[in-house]
């Protein structure tokens, strides 16, 4: 069972895909994690076969314990996320790999992204936008419920990809590139992740 955390006006996947698509995360995990290896899966088909673009964020008790996406769409979503989910497990530079024994306790979460935009800053809207910000080889993004999951107003959260990036927080007033995106955005319930 899913739960919706956000979700884009006319949603690209329904209930059904997104059930599908935190299976097949659960399986990638549970399977790199036990044998070292992803599972193949048969029969994708639709729009988790199409090329698309996600970030995959693993928690433990609430807390962040990884999270690695694409914002490209480089490969179909399902082997996109696929990877994402492995990676965010064992790749995350800010956390150790994650081991066996925690896959019980980890919760799946997925966000599914649109292309990047060009954006204003006096266009983001928190809690719809996540945001990519470059400038002079530094780059950072943030997903969109990032800002508010810590309660932020839109000029701490482009002070905070800045940040992200390395970059000073006010590098978004002095000509860093600001790109945005959408994301639909769901997870396991809590039940599943125990």
């Amino acid at each position: 069972m899913t739960e919706s955390v956000g979700t884009v006006p006319g949603a690209y996947l329904d209930a059904s895909q997104r059930n599908d698509l935190l299976g097949i995360a659960r399986r990638a995990l549970g399977g790199y994690l036990g044998a070292g290896k992803i599972p193949p899966e048969e029969g994708v088909r639709g729009k988790l076969a199409a090329h698309g673009a996600a970030f995959v964020t693993l928690t433990k008790n609430g807390r962040l314990r990884g999270c690695i996406g694409y914002t490209e769409a480089v490969a179909p979503l399902f082997k996109v996320v696929q990877e994402c989910v492995v990676a965010a497990a064992t790749e995350d530079p800010r956390f150790p790999p994650v081991t066996p024994m925690e896959l019980p306790s980890l919760r799946v979460e997925i966000s599914v992204l649109t292309p990047l935009f060009p954006i204003r800053p006096e266009e983001v809207v928190v809690g719809r936008h996540g945001l990519m910000v470059a400038k002079g080889g530094m780059r950072g993004l943030l997903l969109p419920q990032v800002p508010v999951e810590w309660g932020w107003d839109r000029e701490t959260f482009l002070d905070q990809v800045c940040v992200k990036a390395g970059l000073p927080p006010s590098a978004w007033r002095h000509g860093a590139t600001l790109r945005a995106f959408i994301a639909e955005v769901f997870r396991e319930e809590e039940k599943n992740a125990t």
